[in-house]
C-alpha cells in the first residue's frame, strides 16, 4: 500500500513538474500549458498508453489534467463503437459532465463568496 502511494506521489510530482518547466523555461502561459496538457493526454489515450499509467500510478495519474484529455478520447472511442460518428460527439460529454458540471458550479461559489480583483 505504501508503494501505491510513493508512485502515485512521484507520478503526480514529474506532471507538475514538467507544468512548471514549461512555465518557467519554455515561458508558455498557463492557457496553453494547460491546453498542451490535455491534448497529450488525448494522444496517450489514443495510442492506448493511457491506462497502464493509470493502472500504475493511481491517483498520480487521475487527478492531473492530463487525465481530462484521457476521459474525452476513452468517452469517444467508447460511444463510437455503439453510435458511431454520433457516439464519438456525445460520448467525450458523457464521461466528462459531472467533472465540468462541478467546476462550473464551484466556480460560481467561489465567485459569490470571495471578491473579485479585477
Amino acid at each position: 500500500m505504501l508503494a501505491m502511494f510513493f508512485w502515485a506521489f512521484v507520478i503526480g510530482g514529474l506532471i507538475c513538474v514538467v507544468g512548471q518547466l514549461l512555465f518557467d523555461v519554455a515561458k508558455l502561459t498557463p492557457a496553453h500549458t494547460l491546453s498542451l496538457f490535455v491534448v497529450i493526454g488525448a494522444v496517450l489515450a489514443g495510442f492506448d498508453l493511457y491506462e497502464p499509467l493509470v493502472d500504475f500510478a493511481g491517483a498520480g495519474a487521475t487527478i492531473p489534467i492530463v487525465s481530462f484529455g484521457n476521459s474525452l478520447v476513452a468517452g469517444a472511442m467508447m460511444e463510437s463503437e455503439k453510435h458511431g460518428l454520433v457516439g464519438v460527439l456525445t460520448g467525450m460529454f458523457e464521461i466528462t459532465s459531472s467533472g465540468i458540471s462541478a467546476a462550473i458550479v464551484f466556480g460560481f461559489i467561489g465567485a459569490l463568496v470571495f471578491r473579485p480583483k479585477g
